[in-house]
């Protein structure tokens, strides 16, 4: 295995996948000063950020042939399987890069992709490293990085994930931080579920809803979360942060790697559905708080 030999500006980074997350992921290593390479299934996002002093690339395969890391940030397991082994990623990665595998694929996928890593390019450092934050965060590089993988990935990282991180916790063996990350995320669900349902109570019973905000605000009960989301809810406004579709998403890798029952967030999950099926996937977890009103409940 050949070492990685980072220049002077520190180690080169592709990203692969320009979404609200990758987006800005890349732009806060742009920020400082590393050389990134992306790509994205649209090549407009990608021109985009080709714009602010990134390299944009056609093919993943081109994006990754002379990245020190890789990044790939996309939405499901199939998506990352077919960029990776589809459309020659991994077959086209630098001998000891690292593959640092941050989009939340669920622990089945996870493992899978570990297994193929290890026999069909032994050489490649891979990092299941999915983040906790929002397109804030992303933005601003002050998420926070579930990383699991090889020790010897550490060092190359270090820069990487410092330029989009606040902090980066490392678990042990690639897979460890999937499955914090399910477990993060469905207490999210909660609260987003929660927040809506607590909403549609406060102005079924009349209660004023400063008093509600103070009390989620302060004290025992505080939660900055759920104010956050109750005060967006409040303003309708239902613009992306995390999208209802990919929290959807990590509900149903959660239901699906856990031996366990988890009656409430299935009956989440299958709410959320019904949201998803009347088009409104695209929009913030807030969007949780339609189909409460007596209408909806009455159907």
């Amino acid at each position: 295995m050949n070492d990685i030999t980072p220049d002077r500006t520190g180690p080169r980074v592709a990203v692969l996948g320009i979404g609200t997350m990758g987006a800005g992921m890349a732009r806060s290593l742009l920020r400082t000063g590393l050389p990134v390479d992306v790509w994205n299934r649209t090549p407009e996002p990608a021109a985009a950020l080709a714009a602010e002093g990134a390299v944009a690339h056609e093919l993943p395969s081109d994006a990754v042939a002379h990245a020190d890391v890789v990044i790939t940030m996309l939405p499901h397991a199939e998506s990352v399987k077919s960029v990776a082994f589809g459309q020659g990623m991994l077959a086209a990665m630098r001998s000891g890069a690292v593959w640092a595998q941050m989009g939340t694929v669920g622990v089945a996928a996870t493992s899978e992709l570990v297994a193929r890593v290890a026999e069909e390019r032994a050489d490649i450092r891979f990092v299941d490293a999915p983040v906790s934050g929002t397109r804030g965060p992303a933005e601003a590089g002050q998420l926070l990085i579930l990383a699991s993988g090889p020790e010897a990935a550490k060092p190359v990282l270090e820069p990487v994930f410092g330029a989009i991180g606040r902090a980066t916790k490392w678990l042990g063996d690639a897979g460890a931080g999937t499955r914090l990350k399910l477990v993060m995320n469905s207490w999210l669900v909660f609260l987003a579920e929660g927040t809506a349902e607590i909403l549609a109570l406060v102005d079924s019973l009349g209660v004023d809803h400063q008093e509600v905000l103070e009390f989620l605000g302060a004290g025992n009960l505080a939660s900055p979360w759920a104010h956050a989301k109750f005060r967006k809810m409040d303003a309708g406004d239902d613009s992306p942060d995390f999208s209802l579709q990919w929290a959807l998403k990590d509900i149903r890798l959660a239901l699906g790697a856990a031996d366990v029952s988890l009656p409430v967030l299935d009956a989440i999950g299958q709410r959320w559905d019904s949201l998803v099926d009347e088009g409104i996937g695209g929009l913030d977890v807030s969007a949780a708080r339609h189909g409460l009103d007596k209408a909806a409940a009455g159907r």
